[in-house]
């Protein structure tokens, strides 16, 4: 016994020590990179030089706020921030360091909402300040183009191209591939929202009537508005623009040229010459790089911004994904009203939707917070279904012609999975139940008639709940919002001519409203991102935490067999009504 004590002993020991000498080599670390981060990003080192452009480098991923430290990170720095572009371009108007805007496009997931918010905010540059902005692109999407024909001079790489051919929508269906498999999807959603689409994907091979109609008159919608535009700005006709988009004779460097597409075919250098030689630019800065760099001296009020960008799910956040957590927005809502210099709440909406709770939650987050202080809604490129119901009950409501907005509706969508265990895995189930309905929402058989009853109860009393709230935050009845709803999607300019938006514009526009809802002066307001950024260190730390927690999960759950469910039902109050599907709002 001895013996087995001492070696016991001397193997914690052991464990202890090296887990020790782990964690501090690991902080070790961690505080070595943290450090060389905040040295070598410069981003608190003053800019020098009296003459330089500022690069708006769009050719990653956009998001509408800034990227977290971690994020940014982990993103190796390819991610662009609306908000940032938004403050560089603004602040350059009045830099007299700054010479010109050298916009960089290409191989970005910019959309239509966020291309015209870019594309007025140059606009408002080139007229208060007189100084050239000059494009650059090797391969430009529709809707960089068309942020490029708001800009003096377009450049295009000689083998380059620019995807100008119209707007088309292209579904993809699974319910082939589910058939072979033996899974059965159910989609129920409320018997008059014909047009609310997204389930139709696992239970039909092609495009409903419904669908395929207001797919076709909100592609037209932001066609017609951005070909106007793109027109004007070339100084073309509409029909020019559209018989070039027909013949796909402008796809091609040569051919966009010959077009009036584009003004020059040429490489990056040689814009860069440009930029010193005819612009006097001696060196180029980042925008990302500017943004950081400009002192935001504090004033007398703040304006809030709250962005809400990505699928609505419940719960909170760990900095590594991008989506709208319910308690994250809530909690950003409740602080911007506790704070007394915030006179004034701007929700940044970019979302398709998602979870009905979440959704539930911020709306009535909203509704308190509007109580003390104006909400206003800024969309984005989508604030549809969740995503509209977390806007309706807005001070104001500001979307772009091209945002996708509406989708008031609800489905939910349960597969029955029976046959794909029993056909290709062998694998058959067996029951004993103490109630006619005890395994009536299984996943392993067909739904039960009482099932299938109560779960279409549920969609359509939620539904009316939906429409009520648009009535009550829009000041409509809900006969009419039944009428313009049932899951239909609209554009922004279709939805201010129904009523569901206030006016056209982007989130420049809604913090001036902002400002003048809160009766203070623009002027005298500093813009707060709220929640506040959390630290790398603290991300970092967080991360690592639930890294560990997840591997330790792993190694219980290959020790004690169903370890991940005993764990599950630990937690678990004592009685659970619990349902094996989930209501999106998409």
């Amino acid at each position: 016994m001895g013996f087995g004590k001492t070696m016991l002993a001397s193997a914690v020991g052991f464990i202890i020590g090296t887990v020790a000498l782990s964690i501090l080599s690991f902080l070790l670390c961690m505080g070595i990179l943290v450090s060389a981060l905040s040295k070598t990003s410069g981003d608190s080192t003053p800019l020098t030089g009296k003459s330089f452009a500022v690069e708006l480098n769009i050719t990653g991923d956009v998001s509408e706020g800034k990227p977290n430290e971690l994020m940014d990170l982990l993103g190796d720095n390819t991610t662009t921030s609306l908000s940032e572009l938004l403050l560089a371009i603004d602040h350059a108007k009045d830099d007299d360091r700054v010479k010109a805007l050298y916009l960089h496009l290409g191989g970005s997931n910019l959309s239509w909402a966020q291309a015209e918010e870019l594309q007025e905010a140059l606009c408002t540059f080139r007229q208060e300040s007189d100084k050239p902005v000059i494009t650059y692109g090797e391969a430009m999407s529709q809707p960089e183009y068309y942020l490029a024909t708001g800009t003096q001079k377009i450049c295009v790489h000689p083998s380059g191209i620019i995807d100008f051919r119209g707007m088309g929508a292209e579904v993809m269906f699974y319910k082939g591939l589910l058939d072979k498999l033996g899974v059965h999807m159910e989609l129920i959603r409320p018997t008059s929202c014909a047009y609310k689409s997204a389930g139709e994907v696992y239970t039909r091979t092609d495009m409903s009537d419904a669908n395929r109609e207001q797919v076709h008159s909100y592609i037209n919608s932001i066609w017609d508005h951005a070909v106007k535009v793109m027109a004007t700005n070339r100084h073309m006709t509409v029909e020019q623009m559209n018989a070039v988009a027909d013949n796909l004779s402008g796809y091609l460097p040569d051919d966009a040229l010959k077009a009036g597409l584009v003004d020059t075919l040429c490489f990056a250098q040689d814009v860069k010459k440009i930029l010193k030689e005819e612009h006097l630019v001696s060196k180029i800065v980042k925008a990302k790089r500017y943004a950081k760099a400009i002192e935001q001296e504090d004033k007398d009020y703040r304006i809030a911004v709250i962005y809400a960008e990505g699928d609505v799910v419940p719960g909170k956040g760990d900095g590594t994904r991008t989506a709208v957590y319910g308690d994250d927005i809530v909690k950003a809502l409740a602080d911007a009203v506790k704070d007394k210099k915030v006179k004034a709440i701007v929700l940044r909406v970019n979302s398709p939707g998602g979870a009905v709770t979440a959704s539930e939650s911020m709306t009535h987050a909203v509704v308190e917070a509007k109580k003390e202080k104006p909400v206003i809604i800024s969309m984005s490129g989508l604030a549809a279904s969740a995503g509209y119901e977390i806007s309706c009950f807005g001070t104001k409501i500001v979307a772009h012609p091209t945002t996708l907005t509406g989708s008031i509706g609800v489905f939910a969508t349960i597969p029955e999975v029976g046959n794909l265990l029993r056909q290709k895995l062998g694998i058959t189930t067996d029951t004993v139940k103490t109630n006619k309905n005890s395994t009536g929402l299984s996943l392993y058989r067909p739904l039960s008639n009482d099932a299938r009853a109560m779960l279409q109860k549920n969609v359509e009393d939620f539904y009316i709940t939906f429409t009520q709230r648009v009535a009550d935050g829009r000041g409509l009845t809900r006969e009419y919002v039944d009428s313009i709803a049932r899951g239909r999607v609209w554009t922004g300019a279709q939805a201010k001519e129904l009523g569901l938006v206030d006016t056209l514009g982007g989130l420049t526009l809604a913090l001036h409203i902002a400002a003048e809802e809160a009766e203070v002066d623009y002027d005298k307001c500093k813009v707060t991102t709220f929640p506040a950024e959390k630290g790398l260190w603290e991300l970092m730390m967080q991360k690592m935490n639930e890294d560990e927690e997840e591997q330790i999960k792993a190694r219980l759950n290959s020790i004690i067999p169903f370890y991940s469910e005993l764990e599950s039902w630990s937690k678990m109050e004592p009685l659970q009504a619990r349902l094996p599907f989930a209501i999106v709002l998409n």
